[in-house]
């Protein structure tokens, strides 16, 4: 007995083991731990994301300042030594030979770091982003001079080191208005464009369009939500990937919007999502069907397109706003912000089309599309009018026909 009482006293001195948890007492934790791993896993998914996405801004960002420096010393050299393009021609043959596994210092490359350069002169890095002052003009010889009416063409907090080289090299041969370009660099940065998808929203002028519908937003939304949705809507759309000519349908203009979903989707804007053509629904016994039905990711809320041949008609307003009403009673979820509406026609009388909304309980907006876009004015000037052809045309038929040669003529030998 004594024995016993000894050895546990030896084994119970100095500091006390920890103790064995109890594992019927931590059942409950347990499984309360094991009903939050699912949001623990989405956290440390998200952390990974955002890391990995850092990296790849931070990665594009140093490449496009080591394409800065790189244009900064070639203008400073250039300056001060006066050498000529031979000498771009050279470097770029040297550095693919000395560094074959380094890309992108083509001789064209090193042309278009120099052009990046004076462009943005004020390149400069804070945290990870950058700071750059957009052109004013023509800048030459150290690119670190600063303009001294550049007050008026700086964009501070600019993220053209966050724009893939890509993205700034169409920018700058395409865009060179400052407003305008930081105009479709914000755009980019938001919506995520691809070059491609950058230069056709360049060539159909999406800059001019944006926000411009038709629209009762401000008096039936919130604030913030009335410039979310205005600027989410363009006037007028251009549906120039289609092969239609006059007359058509409005059906046909339905199937053929939907044979280019694709791009249809590209020209609306980012974030619609379709939900279906001549939609059913079904009011107090009767049948109804929607042109087009889609729900927008960004803006949480559903949205009605009707598409209309021809002018705007005030009672179109009224059909639109009685299918936001139907749609919001029987589709829209509780979460969901309130549907809007939206009213494509060939033509539109900003004054009928103004009075026609007034009143109305639900937001609707009412936008112009083009099949074909209209010529250019210079182009157009260019071009033959239809008296000057009939008249050439007319010049042509007086001249008499041209005699058949003799057999003489023909062979003189």
């Amino acid at each position: 007995m004594n024995k016993r009482k000894k050895r546990t006293a030896s084994t119970s001195g100095g500091t006390k083991p920890a103790a064995l948890p109890n594992t019927r007492a931590l059942k409950p934790t347990v499984r309360s731990a094991l009903s939050y791993y699912p949001s623990l896993l989405k956290r440390v998914k998200e952390c990974i994301r955002r890391a990995q996405s850092r990296a790849i801004m931070l990665a594009n960002s140093e490449m496009i300042h080591l394409y800065w420096n790189v244009g900064r010393l070639l203008i400073e050299r250039q300056a001060s030594q006066g050498w000529g393009a031979g000498v771009l021609r050279r470097l770029a043959h040297d550095l693919l030979n000395e560094l074959p596994e380094v890309k992108g210092f083509s001789e064209r490359n090193l042309k278009l770091m120099t052009q990046f350069c004076r462009e943005y002169p004020h390149l400069l890095p804070i945290g990870q982003q950058a700071v750059a002052q957009l052109p004013s003009g023509e800048h030459s010889g150290n690119p670190r001079t600063k303009p001294a009416h550049d007050k008026d063409f700086t964009i501070r907090q600019q993220a053209v080191a966050q724009l893939p080289w890509g993205h700034n090299v169409l920018l700058m041969q395409r865009i060179k208005s400052p407003t305008i370009r930081l105009w479709y660099m914000r755009e980019t940065l938001q919506h995520g464009w691809s070059r491609n998808v950058l230069e056709l929203m360049i060539k159909r002028e999406t800059h001019r369009r944006q926000g411009n519908a038709i629209s009762n937003f401000r008096d039936k939304l919130p604030a913030d939500q009335s410039d979310l949705v205005s600027h989410a809507l363009k006037d007028p759309y251009i549906f120039d990937f289609m092969t239609m000519a006059e007359p058509f349908h409005e059906r046909e203009l339905e199937t053929q919007l939907l044979r280019h979903l694709e791009k249809f989707l590209i020209e609306v804007g980012q974030g619609f999502a379709f939900v279906g053509r001549q939609y059913h629904v079904q009011v107090g016994g009767d049948d109804f069907y929607i042109d087009l039905l889609f729900y927008h990711l960004q803006l949480r809320c559903y949205v009605v397109i009707d598409l209309k041949k021809g002018a705007f008609k005030a009672e179109y307003a009224g059909k639109v706003n009685f299918y936001l009403n139907v749609v919001d009673d029987t589709l829209r979820h509780p979460a969901d912000n309130p549907s809007i509406g939206l009213i494509l026609c060939q033509d539109r009388n900003r004054v009928v089309a103004e009075y026609a909304l007034r009143g109305l309980q639900k937001p609707i907006g009412i936008s112009g599309y083009e099949i074909t876009r209209a010529l250019p004015k210079d182009l157009k000037s260019s071009l033959p009018s239809i008296k000057e052809i009939e008249a050439e045309l007319t010049q042509t038929d007086k001249v008499p026909p041209k005699r058949p040669a003799t057999r003489k003529e023909r062979d003189p030998l």
